[in-house]
Order: structure tokens, then sequence, then C-alpha cells
């Protein structure tokens, strides 16, 4: 049960990271307006969110294959974690009834990083991973 879990947890946040980045290449004046309200206006030209979206989907395919999970998951912690951060708000208060501008739909960014974070804390039980694959292939063979 564990092992399969963790392969749709794996799955799943691969996936958005590919949906995300995906939205950074095809609108990318939503990706400009996210970054000026989020993110102080910091990485809001175009250039930059077409490689970081084309970098993103880079990552969730590694993530999604289970592929150079000692990296790919602790980058996937970094944007996750800077995401909640992003809208703190809506995590501390998601009706507005002690912040302003805060919305409910921005709550689960607290759910989506504690998922990276079990998909790291567990990343070694995650046996269906292609980088396990990988090292069993590259361990001797006892004769």
């Amino acid at each position: 049960m564990k092992v399969n879990t963790l392969l749709f947890l794996r799955i799943t946040l691969g996936l958005l990271m590919l949906v995300w980045g995906v939205d950074k290449l095809v609108h990318v004046q939503h990706g400009v307006k996210v970054a000026q309200t989020f993110y102080l206006g910091m990485a809001s030209g175009p250039l930059f969110l077409h490689v970081f979206g084309a970098l993103q989907m880079l990552l969730g395919l590694v993530i999604v294959l289970g592929y150079k999970r000692r990296v790919a998951y602790p980058i996937l912690l970094v944007i996750t974690g800077v995401t909640m951060l992003a809208v703190w708000r809506s995590v501390v208060d998601p009706w507005g009834w002690y912040l302003s501008g805060t919305k409910v739909l921005f709550f689960p960014s607290v759910i989506i990083f504690a998922a990276a974070f079990v998909l790291y804390a567990f990343q070694a039980d995650d046996s269906k991973a292609l980088d396990v694959a990988g090292e069993s292939a590259k361990r001797p063979q006892a004769t």
C-alpha cells in the first residue's frame, strides 16, 4: 500500500509541476500577473517565465518518473515552499476574517508542500521510482 501511495503522490506532484510549467509557457500574462501579485514583481519577465516554465516542466517529468530524486525533491520542496510562503495569508486566514487579500482556494498550498515533504521523507520506500531500477542494475551480482 505504501509503495503505491508514494507512486500516486509522486505522479500527482510531478503533474502539478508540469501543469504549472505549461501555464508559464502558454499563459505568459497570467504568470506575469502572479509574479507581480505574489512575488513582489520578481521574476515577472516573459523570458524568465518561459525558461522557468520549461525547467518546471522538466522537473515535473523527472518527478513523475522518479529519476534523480535526491536532486529533484529538494527543488520541489523549495518551489512548493516558496509558493506556500507567497500565499501565507491564505494559509493562516483562508476566509479573510482577519487578513485582507486572502483566498480559500490558496489554502491547499500548505497541503501541497506537506505532500512534497512526505515524498522527500519517504523516498527510500518508493521502490517504483526509475532511479531505484537504475541502482539495482548498478549493484554487483552475487556469484
